[in-house]
């Protein structure tokens, strides 16, 4: 298994995960979920990278279904596949605003969603890339209601 998943993606920091660790769960994901990961890693990551001109925070990229289970997932969370990413501006070369508006604009993607934050900047941004033919386009903004997360489309 190579060590890269793209030019600015190592598998390392792909399957990152301190639960992962802190739990002793295996997270290496299969061929296919490779083969995932680094079809949304060119389509979308690194496009992004380029237009935000410095490094992405990955707060979430390949998870098994042991790991999303032990933090709650969805049970059909596109992160088990390798089809989706969490991002964020820790960094400060762009705001998670400017790189969801980017994304909506320039990028092809299956699901991005505005997680949290307030409605001038998300705390991170989720985007899922399928394929160029069965990607939906899909845009959600999460927030909480009485302790849950809820969804409404954007």
């Amino acid at each position: 298994m190579s060590d890269r998943i793209s030019e600015h993606i190592s598998l390392k920091e792909g399957v990152k995960s301190h639960t992962a660790t802190r739990l002793n769960i295996d997270n290496v994901p299969s061929s296919l979920d490779l083969i995932n990961m680094k079809t949304i890693a060119e389509q979308v990551f690194e496009p992004l990278r380029k237009f935000v001109g410095g490094p992405i925070a990955i707060n979430s990229f390949y998870r098994s279904p042991k790991l999303n289970s032990a933090i709650g997932g969805s049970t059909n969370s596109q992160h088990c596949k390798g089809c989706a990413i969490d991002i964020d501006d820790k960094y400060g070369y762009k705001t998670n605003a400017e790189m969801f508006e980017y994304i909506k604009c320039n990028l092809d993607y299956d699901q991005m969603i505005w997680e949290f934050g307030d409605d001038c900047n998300p705390d991170w941004v989720h985007v899922s890339y399928v394929s160029e033919k069965d990607n939906r386009r899909k845009m959600l903004k999460a927030y909480k209601e009485n302790g849950k997360t809820k969804y409404k489309e954007l």
